[in-house]
């Protein structure tokens, strides 16, 4: 069979009709969940949901996958670009958080920097979770690591999110994308060969998982 996925048959053989079966729930789709997106779609995931709230400026154009439709709706570009995705234009809150029904989908990522929302989202579904540290202020996507978020280190954003999970008593652990690496600027400078990665390394991350059953 030729089409859109053939070199993906070819590599993922009898995996790739496992993968066509799957329901993934994507939160946020800007710099690191863009990517994110990107990967799982062109992959063959059956079924992606993305929720993110916010439309494009211009300031986005340096990281974030369709900014080039300055004031469009993030959620309606992407659901133009990626065709059969099914998109929520809200703001993920912990109040949305505690009673969206995460039951139908075999995986969660968590992509956004809201803390208190990264913070229900870990509470509600850490059993199928992979979460996003920091991406920006970075400059070395070799230096991006995977693990659980008690072994991150050198990433004042999972410090901080760390810090969250132990003020509510959290214990459980949850798969996250990191990097340790210094930041090189104050403000949140960003380039997209991080985190760009970043969401890269959640979409292998996920494919992973869904097809090891380690979720």
């Amino acid at each position: 069979m030729t089409d859109r996925f053939s070199r993906t048959r070819l590599l993922f053989e009898d995996d790739f009709e496992k993968l066509q079966s799957k329901k993934v729930l994507l939160l946020g789709v800007g710099g690191v969940g863009g990517f994110c997106l990107d990967s799982l779609y062109r992959t063959g995931i059956g079924s992606i949901t993305i929720v993110d709230f916010d439309t494009f400026e211009v300031t986005n154009q340096n990281r974030q996958l369709g900014s080039e439709a300055v004031g469009a709706i993030k959620i309606d570009r992407m659901k133009e670009l990626y065709p059969g995705i099914e998109g929520y234009d809200l703001k993920i809150t912990p109040q949305w958080v505690e009673t969206f029904d995460f039951e139908p989908f075999d995986l969660v990522i968590d992509a956004i920097d809201d803390m208190p929302a990264k913070v229900a989202i870990a509470q509600k579904v850490s059993s199928k979770l992979i979460s996003s540290m920091g991406g920006a202020k970075k400059l070395d996507p070799t230096k991006i690591e995977i693990t659980h978020i008690w072994k991150t280190h050198g990433d004042a954003f999972a410090r901080k999110f760390r810090n969250e999970l132990k003020k509510i008593g959290f214990k459980k652990k949850f798969d996250v994308v990191f990097s340790p690496e210094e930041a090189n600027c104050k403000g949140l400078g960003s380039f997209v060969g991080v985190t760009g990665s970043f969401g890269l390394s959640l979409s292998a991350l996920a494919i992973s998982k869904l097809l090891n059953n380690k979720i």
